[in-house]
């Protein structure tokens, strides 16, 4: 086959599968899908799933456990106490002073869960609650002076982390994860909180667009 016409036909293959994407992006796939990287060591830990599905979770999610493991590790003396914490305080600094509920949900937290964090967070004298002057049934959050020196630091100590996780993976080959990955969070973040409680059969006919009936 022309090779002019096998790299037309891969681009559209893949603007099929990722139509938001640009031609950085098609490079940046096209370059990692046809390089040769030596494997180091075994794939995974435990079992390896079956199916590709199964296995790329399955990397996600220890990778995310790992992270959190180093990331807390990298928090220790900064005021804050764990990653999620870490994540509902610059949720806060980057929405100014949002609502508790915009703050929970952001972090992917149920209300509960969320609400104890926030308090625990307050107590220590991080961050300040205050009624909405526009819904007086919701509260407003901010970050107090301490709880900015303690973000500040803590962004440094994160920085860190991730560099040191993601360090064998090359500019591209992490814009590429990305561009990957990306629709999948912004998928199932818009969808998480009206499928709960919802039984899981639903879900997966909703989700995968499959009648009911």
């Amino acid at each position: 086959m022309n090779k002019t016409v096998k790299l037309v036909n891969e681009w559209g293959d893949f603007e099929a599968k990722h139509p938001g994407a640009n031609i950085d992006d098609f490079c940046r796939h096209y370059l990692a899908s046809h390089q040769k990287k030596q494997v180091k060591g075994p794939l995974t830990g435990g079992v390896v799933p079956p199916t590709s599905d199964g296995l790329l979770l399955k990397l996600i999610g220890r990778i995310h456990k790992l992270n959190m493991g180093y990331a807390n590790s990298a928090l220790e003396g900064t005021g804050l106490n764990q990653v999620e914490e870490f994540g509902m305080m610059l949720t806060i600094q980057q929405e100014k002073n949002p609502r508790k509920t915009d703050i929970i949900y952001a972090n992917l937290f149920e209300l509960s869960s969320g609400t104890d964090m926030l308090n625990r967070l307050k107590k220590r004298g991080l961050i300040k609650e205050y009624d909405d002057k526009d819904d007086k049934r919701s509260k407003r959050i901010e970050l107090t002076p301490a709880g900015e020196k303690a973000i500040e630091l803590c962004m440094m100590r994160i920085k860190k982390s991730a560099k040191m996780m993601t360090n064998d993976l090359g500019e591209d080959d992490k814009q590429l994860c990305i561009q990957l990955l990306k629709n999948i969070e912004i998928k199932f973040s818009a969808f998480w909180q009206q499928h709960k409680g919802m039984p899981f059969d639903e879900v997966y006919k909703e989700v995968m667009g499959v009648e009911k009936g």
